[in-house]
This record gives structure tokens, sequence and C-alpha cells, in this order.
């Protein structure tokens, strides 16, 4: 088939990822066939189509002309029969292996030798789902994000036997549909789903630690990181239940790696019904299907009368906490160490307080960490451990406060949050590179794409220094004595010879 020519394309399955795709490609100029089994439910789909694209009309994103246009591209199919001129048949059913094989079997005895079967599985091999098939080489993985017409990006996903002509071709249509193809191998959660095993499972294992709260970590890393929603916030916005499944099939499937360990809690909370939104109860309860904010203690307003003592080790911060001292009629004390009344300040990278205290042998009652790698001016992040005054706590956090920066009190751990959380995306971001899933480019826009982050695990290296989680696993490893730890061995290769993670070498 020409390149410049419009595919003609069939869509299994009418729930909201099938009319997702069919408004995709409809859209983007080709003539679409849609079949569902279910009585009524393409009629269902159709009106949500026409309903989504009446209101881009009404926003001006749309001409009336384009949305009758886009409409009048897609046609009904009372029988998998109907699909026998498609190009591309894209299956969207349910999340079954057995399901799923017996479609594409039909499927195979309807179309043409040279059409291409695309499944929009999330989770399961397609090499499994292409063995049920005579033949496999045409078959491929095709997953989209909902809402797909809005999250531009799809998995391009080749099995073992997949023909590269295949690829291209789905590759093609995704990029003329406006969509960046991101393409990966048949691996365990694909591109997206193992990238997303960091950034919300060292959450949890954080909550699991009691090292903060849900509403805390959320906070931090939104504040600190830029974020657009913590952790906990997007497992009430997915469900517990759809994230813990996924958890636990990456773990499985990678033959329970402990990079990859979900966490003990979520399964007691799905049978509990606490799933998120959509039960109403999750890690934040919802009201109307809104979010009722927790309650912010504010910094206590207490009198400063202790001396601050700063580590030396981070000369860049002396300016700004000597303003704030002064702000609150306190100094920031200029010796090589503290006073007797001085409250100490530590900087550790990777390091528990408690080691830190220990290491330098500060005094334990009036040392606290301070978080510096993540930032200052959104969150200001305190470290305490179980030998700190309570009213040196209260003392430095009215300091930190006292400009209106929200302040949040947390317990020792390797790394704080951010640190941490972020140490572990970039681990797994290098596997991922590391194991042939995907070139760095690739990953990280992905990561951006799909799951909203500022910026993806590899450009959070370099802004703060691959060498820095080094450190902060090595403190992780040591600390835990746990593989869940070990630093991959890309990351390292990289910083022994001095390479930038970004790029393909």
């Amino acid at each position: 088939m020409a390149e410049s020519a419009k595919e003609r394309i069939g869509v299994v399955g009418s729930g909201v990822m099938g009319r997702g795709i069919v408004q995709l490609f409809a859209a983007a100029g080709h003539e679409v066939w849609l079949h569902d089994s279910r009585e009524g439910a393409i009629e269902e789909a159709l009106g949500v189509i026409g309903g989504l694209l009446e209101r881009s009309v009404a926003k001006g994103r749309l001409s009336a002309e384009e949305r009758k246009a886009t409409l009048a591209r897609i046609h009904q199919s009372d029988g998998l029969a109907g699909l026998a001129g498609c190009d591309l048949v894209i299956e969207a059913i349910v999340e079954s292996l057995e399901a799923k094989q017996a479609l594409l079997r039909q499927l195979e005895e309807v179309v043409s030798h040279e059409a291409i079967l695309a499944s929009n599985t999330s989770s399961l091999s397609v090499t499994r789902l292409a063995s049920a098939c005579r033949h496999p080489e045409r078959v491929a993985g095709y997953h989209f994000f909902n809402p797909v017409p809005l999250m531009k990006i799809v998995e391009v996903v080749r099995g073992e036997l997949t023909r590269p002509e295949v690829i291209a071709r789905l590759e093609r249509l995704a990029r003329e549909a406006g969509h960046f193809p991101a393409l990966t191998p048949d691996t365990p959660g694909f591109l997206v789903n193992h990238a997303g095993r960091a950034y919300v499972p060292e959450a949890l294992r954080l909550l699991d630690e009691g090292i903060a709260t849900p509403a805390q970590i959320d906070r931090i890393l939104c504040l600190s990181l830029g974020f657009r929603m913590g952790p906990f916030e997007l497992l009430d916005l997915i469900g517990l239940d759809v994230t813990h499944a996924v958890m636990e099939s990456v773990y499985r499937q990678f033959y329970d790696d402990p990079y990859y360990t979900p966490s003990w809690q979520v399964p007691r909370r799905i049978a509990a019904g606490l799933l998120g939104r959509k039960s109403g109860q999750g890690f934040y309860r919802y009201e109307e299907g809104k979010r009722v904010e927790p309650e912010v203690a504010p910094p206590p307003a207490i009198p400063v009368t202790r001396p601050f003592w700063l580590d030396r080790r981070e000369p860049e911060w002396r300016e700004r906490i000597a303003r704030l001292a002064e702000s609150v009629g306190s100094r920031l004390e200029e010796g090589a160490a503290p006073s007797p009344e001085a409250i100490c300040l530590v900087t550790p990278r990777g390091e528990t307080v408690s080691e830190t205290v220990a290491e330098r042998g500060l005094p334990a009652e009036r040392t606290i960490a301070l978080e510096t790698l993540a930032g200052f001016d959104a969150c200001r992040v305190l470290m305490r451990h179980p030998a700190i005054d309570e009213e040196v706590l209260a003392q430095v956090s009215a300091a930190l406060g006292a400009d209106g920066v929200p302040v949040e009190v947390i317990h020792d751990s390797p790394g704080f949050v951010a640190q941490r959380i972020l140490a572990f995306m970039v681990n797994i971001g290098s596997e991922i590179v590391r194991r042939g899933v995907a070139e760095p480019v690739t990953l990280d826009r992905a990561v951006k794409l799909a799951l909203g982050y500022p910026q993806g695990p590899l450009a959070f290296g370099e802004r703060f220094g691959p060498e820095t989680f080094a450190r902060v696993l090595g403190c992780l490893h040591d600390h835990y004595c746990e593989p869940r730890y070990r630093i991959s061995p890309w990351l390292k290769q990289r910083i022994a010879m001095g390479l930038p993670l970004r790029e393909s070498l």
C-alpha cells in the first residue's frame, strides 16, 4: 500500500479504549469499521463520539464540517465478516489472554493475508497472543492510553515474530494521527508500565515504613519537583485494584525481581473497598467526586530563641538560611562547629540523619536534616530522628516556615522522599535502557506523554547528577541490605565513563 494512502481500519470493542481509537483514526481521515458483539454497544459508542466531537466544535477546536466528515467515516460492522476488507484490525476487548487469542483466531479467518492484526493489550504478552494465529508475524501490540485522542502516545509492541514492515506501518499511522509511537519489544509492562514501577511503588514503600503520610509524599513531589499529581492521588484516580494488578503482573513476569516488589498494604486496602475515587475513599476521601483536602497544620508560631548552624558542605544555602534566621530574630553561626545552644542543620545525600549525627559527632537532640536537593522555594522538608528535642524541632519549623513556604516534617529515611523516589526512577529507567526496552530519548518522551511527569527519569538523572543518585542508591542498599536497591549496571557504566544518560551510544 502506498505510504500516502489512507488505511481501512477495523476496531473490535466499543468500550472507552475502542471508541477512542475509532475517533482518533476517523479524525485522521481513515475509514473505520467498529464491531461489538454486545447489542446496542455500537450505538452507545457513536453517541459518545458524537458528543465529544460536538464539544470540540463548541470549544473552537473543530469545525462543524470536520465533525460531520469524521462521523461519516465511522461505519458499523454487525459481524466480524464486515471487517474483511480492513487493512488493519485493532482489538480492544476485555484484558483476557483466552478471549483475545480466540478473537485473533477468528479475525485471521476473515481478513486478507496482508492485513495487520493489532492488540490494545496493556499487560499481556503480544508473543503469546500471536501464538494462537497461523501467521503470528503480522500480529503486534498497539497500546493506546486513555483518553486516546488526547494522550498523544501509543506503544508499538514488537512480538518475537512480528515483521519489521508491520511495525513500520503502525508507526507511520500513529505519526499521521498525531501520536508519538514508542517502539518497544514484548517485555513485561512494555515501556510505560515498566517505567511506572518506580514512582508509585517506592512511594508505597515509604508509606509502609511510616516515613511520611500519603498527603505529605504527594505535596513534597508536586511542590518540590513539579509533578502534576502525587503517587497517592494517582493511585486513587486509577483505582487501587487496577494498579495492583499491573504491579503484581510485572513483578511475576520478572520472576519476582525485588526491583518490582508490590506493597503489602494495597491488597488489604482493596479488600476493605478503599479503591480510590470510584469508591469514594482511597488514600483520600471523596465527596460528590471531589477530593476532600486533608488539613495541613501550619508551622508553630513560637519565638525562635536558638541560633542555627549549617553543615558547611552546602555553602550555597548559607545566605538563604541566614535570611530566614534573621527574619525570626535569630542568626546563623559561622563557626566550624556548633555552639552548645545551636540548632544543627545537616543536608545528607542518601544518608539517614541518625547516621549523619553519629558520623560527625553532632549533638543528636539538636540536629535535624534539611532537604536541599529538591529545591527550597515551594516546599521545605525536615527529617527528624528519635532523639530530637521536640522544642528544637518546633523552633526550626517556625523559622523555616516564617515566610509562608510549607514545611513538611518526615521521619528518618535514607534519601528523604524526593531523593529516594528520584533515585529509584533513575535506576528503573537505566534498567529499561539496559534491557533494550527503549532508547533513552524514547523512554523519557514516553514517560512525559503517558505518565505526565515533568521530566523523564534520565533527564532527572542528568539534572541532579547521576553520581548523586548512585550515592542515594548505595545508601539505600547499605541501610536495608536488599537487592531492590542494587545499582543498575548501565547506570554504573555511564557514571564510570562520564557518559550522558540521554544519548544512545
